[in-house]
């Protein structure tokens, strides 16, 4: 793989040091009695299906042929029937007894184990979400959404099928397997060294195998968040694919990240097609072996530099152990399957949650109480660093400085890529500033708590989103308790009462995902009946009207005019005419204040603000001599 596209999350991943001890030490700790539970009913289950053979081998030696006392290891003979008749119907008890005991306990198992897992995996599903969005705005601007996807619903799907499967097979095997072990020992040594010598054979067979598989895995689970990335970005662009005819290329794209995946998918099941069959084949030939030398004995006696003597009834019981030992052997190669692919997921799982959170409330925090508005930027210089110490920055605010007093409007303009939209967003920390400060009623906002900052600010952007739901959901949302009466108020203030009323269900209309059932104005206006609802100190306007229609953008233009009533407003303008009444006007070009004052006085400057003036009433060669310039 081209280290350029290594995921977002390798480094991170990378640096996690034993992920499934974390994941047990972590959230498995707190579920502890569920895994206690699943795990004794687990080995009484697999015990208690052990007994039937053994009670059967007795059985045929004592009842039918007579051959031997009826015996049970462990069991004291005055506890044993001495007849044969008793022994006959003891022996069926204890069968029946056994598979009702195995039911019983398997299922108390299943139902503990998958409790276990389930309770875990919901722990480490949500924590990594709640981690995610602590996460700072840097994360998201170059993190793909279906890679982040990927992490919460396949990778954690792999964590859970590791809890509930693997580690009960784990513990049957062991089981099955030393229980086994002890039986055929006592019965006859001899037999059970020529049944178990394949055991180390297959040992080594899977160390070699889980070397070899582990980075097939990583490698897939890689790919298999790029594809998911793929297809939530084709499909969330699918009207502009659909406006460029551009279906096949969409397509193309999607088929290669495809193969990508399924080459690295065939990676590891070739991996698995071998050592599948070779631990069967291996299993196989240790059944056959135990079925020949015990058959040779059964006929003509010890073989070859065997000695002593092998009864039918042992023989029997260890042709079932054998079949019995077939599977558990075989069903190895399934539990290094999860717990490869559950180690690969759980280091993407814990990389992410490992990814430093840079904004966030300071130990000695304040809350920032009864805001009265005042806004002041102190020679603010901030540049976006995709990791810190990597010296890869890019300087997009420099030297910033101004003030809004309580209750004004000042107003932000300049070229696209200015570095207007990051101003604003430093004043709410969804990015910290490199050098300087800001301050609300002079308080550093890095002293404050967030959640007392954000809730005194509020945001209408450009980009306005909605959450699958109904209107009501989307004007009441961050501000929960509101009444119905509030938020018909608040829509009547943003000027969407009208055309709420006129939806078929009124404000409980469901305006699908992302907000598609209505138009881009009345999507907007919402956004500002949100806002309203919350009654912000401080008002932050990014752009709200540069993507509606003219007719549109007056009705808004009103809504946000009324809202900006006695706030500090922070308006970043496209068109010029909407802020025209500002009380103070900041050109921004290349990351600095180049011009400030309000609109006239900028007029008389004949800079910058003057040539945007100009182009936007229709001189457009003044504003490209100004751009050009210097």
């Amino acid at each position: 793989m081209d280290p350029s596209e290594d995921s977002a999350f390798d480094q991170y991943r990378a640096s996690v040091d034993k992920p499934l001890a974390r994941l047990f030490r972590t959230y498995g700790r707190p579920e502890w009695r569920w895994f206690a539970l699943g795990m004794v009913m687990n080995v009484l289950a697999r015990t208690s299906s052990l007994l039937p053979p053994l009670v059967l081998g007795a059985a045929i030696d004592s009842v039918f042929t007579g051959n031997a006392a009826f015996v049970l290891p462990g069991v004291p003979a005055a506890w044993l029937p001495n007849t044969d008749a008793a022994e006959f119907w003891f022996s069926v008890q204890v069968i029946v007894g056994s598979f009702v005991a195995t039911g019983v306990f398997t299922w108390v198992y299943g139902v503990a184990a998958n409790t276990f897992a389930h309770r875990v995996m919901h722990a480490v599903r949500t924590d990594s979400f709640e981690r995610m969005q602590r996460l700072d705005m840097t994360f998201f601007d170059d993190k793909q959404t279906g890679e982040v996807m990927s992490i919460l619903n396949n990778d954690a799907s792999n964590l859970e099928v590791f809890l509930d499967n693997a580690l009960q097979n784990s513990a049957r095997l062991v089981v099955m397997v030393l229980g086994i072990a002890a039986i055929m020992v006592w019965l006859n040594a001899q037999l059970a060294l020529v049944t178990l010598v394949v055991v180390p054979g297959m040992f080594l067979f899977t160390l070699w195998f889980m070397r070899a598989v582990e980075p097939r895995y990583v490698e897939q689970r890689s790919t298999i968040g790029k594809l998911n990335t793929r297809l939530e970005n084709s499909l969330s662009g699918i009207e502009l694919v659909k406006s460029t005819g551009t279906e096949d290329y969409e397509t193309s794209r999607v088929r290669d990240a495809s193969y990508r995946y399924y080459q690295d998918t065939m990676a590891v099941l070739k991996l698995n097609y071998f050592y599948r069959p070779g631990m069967e084949l291996l299993a196989g030939l240790a059944f056959a072996v135990t079925f020949i030398v015990g058959g040779l004995w059964i006929f003509s006696g010890a073989p070859w530099f065997f000695s002593g003597s092998l009864s039918p009834g042992a023989f029997v019981t260890f042709i079932f152990l054998t079949q019995r030992l077939v599977t558990p052997l075989a069903e190895v190669s399934n539990i290094v399957d999860q717990y490869e692919n559950a180690k690969a997921s759980s280091e993407r799982v814990f990389g992410l949650m490992d990814i430093p959170v840079r904004v966030q409330d300071e130990p000695d925090a304040t809350e920032l109480d009864a805001v009265e508005g005042r806004v002041e930027y102190d020679d603010v210089t901030f540049a976006y660093d995709s990791e810190p110490g990597d010296g890869d920055s890019e300087t997009v605010v420099e030297n910033v400085d101004f003030e809004a007093d309580p209750g004004e409007t000042v107003a932000l303009v300049g070229p696209t890529g200015a570095g207007k939209s990051t101003l604003v967003k430093l004043l709410l920390r969804l990015y910290e500033v490199n050098e300087g400060a800001v301050r609300v009623d002079g308080h550093d906002v890095r002293d404050v708590t967030l959640d007392s900052l954000r809730g005194a600010i509020g945001y209408v952007g450009q980009d306005t989103f909605l959450f699958d739901g109904t209107i009501a959901d989307n004007i009441r949302y961050g501000n929960f308790d509101a009444t119905d009466d509030e938020v018909v108020a608040a829509a009547k203030a943003a000027e969407a009462h009208t055309f709420i009323e006129d939806l078929s269900d009124g404000y409980e209309t469901r305006v699908g995902e992302r907000g598609v059932k209505l138009s881009g104005g009345q999507r907007q206006r919402i956004s500002i009946a949100r806002t309203v609802l919350q009654d912000p100190a401080i008002l932050v306007l990014d752009e709200a009207t540069s993507a509606v229609d003219t007719e549109t953008e007056l009705a808004i233009q009103r809504s946000l005019d009324e809202l900006a009533r006695d706030r500090t407003t922070l308006a970043i303008a496209h068109r010029l005419s909407t802020v025209t009444d500002a009380d103070q006007i900041l050109v921004v070009k290349a990351g600095r204040i180049v011009e400030r004052g309000t609109h006239d006085e900028l007029l008389q400057q004949d800079g910058l603000y003057a040539a945007l003036w100009q182009a936007q009433t229709g001189d457009r060669d003044a504003l490209e001599a100004e751009l050009t310039d210097g």
